[in-house]
């Protein structure tokens, strides 16, 4: 079945420029400052972070328009004059300085990924009035990156060996959970021996802490802050620990902090039970094959009839067993039903990939019907094995990400103490969230308490209900396939002082999907205006509407070396999507 041709390549997955700005903005409200009364950072939080001398920023250049900084910052933060952890930082300075309202953070999420990277891609996805007013800054947190790194075995044949379980977008047969519990109990019990003492010290309240002496150290008296995905984890707490020290904390894609922690309420509910993760990402295949269905085979190769039963039946044949495709470049490369799943939710953080899931499917279903013909068979063989080469998603190479994301999410949160009560788990999760709640509940399983012991003594673990200085904007996306559109609800509710803005849109997280959300959020990050109460935009690229025709360039995942490579793009050049992160299993991970 030949691929339609609105579709984009699969390798479009890393990058895309934005759509245009057609949906205008909301009608906005400004916010009152001073209308009410914030609550103050407590006296406990004040002696940690405030007796912490203000660090000198020896700013040297290290990229084209960029300028770079090594901090040195106490590991514990109860005891300042001792033991320190060295944070990297980086600024993409404001274009025009005479009018620089102060210092924008920005993290891309993870937990465990660089912010560094992000920050130098900047000129390329923020609004330009973004970057005339703010210097833009960003640190890799403690343990992650160019920061002290997290380390949790002795050599890469020792981590190799450990992780040897865990290379599966995630565990579906017996063979394969017994692996993957035998590598998590692996991976904890190295993170918490091997990994110490910094893995005991890369909690997120650590990293909020790490950014207010960071706050103070760029001369900013209040923090303006942009969180993605697990970026909104750390702006919830920040804003919580240091209230009254809030100039503007958008936060996008938004994880619920009391979710993301459990605790008395939760007993021993597991952490993808509480945020819903999978339930997101399979509300959003369900509407692209519901919308599959209605516009019917021109756009849709599943169409006419049913097209989430042909999906499952798709899954059915998969799952009866593995194939075998030749991947150019790369030979014979074993094709699951788990990496399929893997690769349609990695597809699901794009706006633009509904044509290649529903394509992908459909040549799934040509490949294993048995009444095709060889050619036909074979032909769909060579077709998916060419995407592969494209994807290149199971050619990850090895680095420490994994170990920065557990030790955060491990230290954080609270987590089931035997491993053995994992695939129960997720065999319920996946009932409760087809294809998805098995890979998400996965994730956190090196978590367990039994075998990740170490432990944060000051890890926050709320109250998130804290009144902040000024309101904080909370963003969530309807069809968000990590960070659950529910979950910025929530958040929206327990925060005072807050407003929530909804996105009609798709992928993950919505700042630049639309003029309207975009718009919205800088002018909060500028002038502190709210958009209206119950404002719902809608993303300019819709599944099976035909993309505009810049949205078809791609670009690589950001590096620090790609953006010193590149000049920074021109005033009112297109912008691209931010390079946000979620976390997902090692095997999936393509650099929540």
């Amino acid at each position: 079945m030949p691929r339609p041709a609105r579709t984009l390549a699969a390798a479009a997955i890393t990058g895309v420029l934005l759509a245009g700005m057609a949906v205008a903005p909301a009608a906005a409200a400004p916010i009152a400052i001073g209308a009410t009364v914030s609550h103050r950072t407590s006296i406990k939080e004040s002696l940690r972070v405030d007796r912490v001398p203000t660090p000198k920023m020896n700013w040297a250049e290290c990229d084209e328009g960029a300028e770079c900084a090594t901090v040195d910052l106490p590991l514990d933060y109860d005891d300042p004059k001792g033991p320190t952890t060295q944070v990297a930082v980086v600024r993409v300075k404001a274009r025009d300085q005479k009018r620089k309202i102060g210092s924008l953070f920005i993290n891309p999420g993870g937990p465990g990924v660089p912010a560094i990277a992000t920050v130098l891609a900047s000129p390329y996805f923020l609004s330009d009035v973004l970057l005339e007013r703010f210097d833009i800054v960003g640190m890799d947190p403690r343990g992650v990156g160019a920061s002290n790194p997290i380390r949790c075995f002795r050599s890469v044949e020792e981590q190799t060996r450990a992780y040897e379980g865990l290379n599966v977008a995630f565990p579906y047969t017996k063979a394969e959970e017994k692996a993957y519990v035998a590598s998590s109990v692996a991976v904890g019990k190295a993170c918490s021996i091997t990994g110490k003492p910094i893995s005991g010290a890369m909690s997120t309240a650590q990293v909020a802490r790490d950014m207010d002496v960071l706050r103070r150290a760029v001369g900013d008296k209040k923090l303006t802050y942009l969180g993605y995905s697990y970026g909104s984890i750390l702006g919830q707490y920040y804003a919580n620990m240091f209230p009254d020290r809030v100039r503007a904390v958008a936060i996008d894609g938004v994880l619920d902090a009391t979710a993301w922690i459990g605790g008395a309420n939760y007993g021993d509910v597991d952490q993808e039970s509480r945020m819903r993760s999978a339930q997101g990402a399979y509300k959003a295949l369900g509407e692209i094959l519901k919308r599959c269905k209605s516009v019917g085979a021109d756009l849709c190769p599943l169409a006419p009839g049913d097209p989430a039963a042909k999906f499952e039946l798709a899954m059915q044949r998969l799952k009866a067993g593995p194939m075998v495709l030749e991947v150019p470049y790369l030979g014979p490369r074993t094709f699951t039903y788990t990496s399929f799943i893997g690769s349609v939710l990695r597809l699901l953080y794009y706006p633009w990939n509904d044509g290649d899931i529903v394509w992908l499917t459909a040549e799934v279903l040509r490949l294993t019907d048995p009444t095709a013909s060889a050619a036909d068979r074979e032909q769909a063989r060579a077709v998916l094995g060419r995407w592969l080469a494209q994807a290149r998603f199971d050619d990850i190479p090895y680095d420490n990400m994994m170990e920065a994301f557990l030790g955060v999410d491990c230290t954080d949160a609270n987590h089931p103490k035997d491993i053995a009560s994992w695939p129960a788990r997720a065999a319920r999760a996946d009932k409760r969230d087809p294809y998805f709640g098995r890979l998400w509940t996965w994730t956190s399983a090196p978590c367990a308490r039994g075998s990740w012991t170490v432990r944060d003594e000051d890890r926050f673990t709320g109250p998130f209900d804290r009144r902040t200085a000024n309101p904080v904007l909370v963003v969530g996306n309807y069809w968000d396939p990590s960070t659950n559109y529910n979950g910025a609800v929530s958040t929206s509710k327990l925060l005072p002082n807050s407003r929530l803005l909804s996105s009609d849109s798709w992928g993950h997280t919505a700042y630049g999907t639309s003029a309207c959300v975009t718009d919205a959020m800088d002018a909060y990050l500028l002038r502190l205006t709210l958009p209206r109460k119950g404002t719902v935009c809608k993303g300019d690229i819709q599944p099976f509407q035909e993309v505009p025709e810049f949205a078809a360039t791609t670009r690589a995942q950001v590096s620090g070396s790609d953006m010193a490579a590149r000049s920074a793009p021109v005033r009112g050049a297109r912008k691209q999507l931010p390079p946000v992160v979620a976390p997902l299993p090692v095997a999936t991970l393509s650099g929540r």
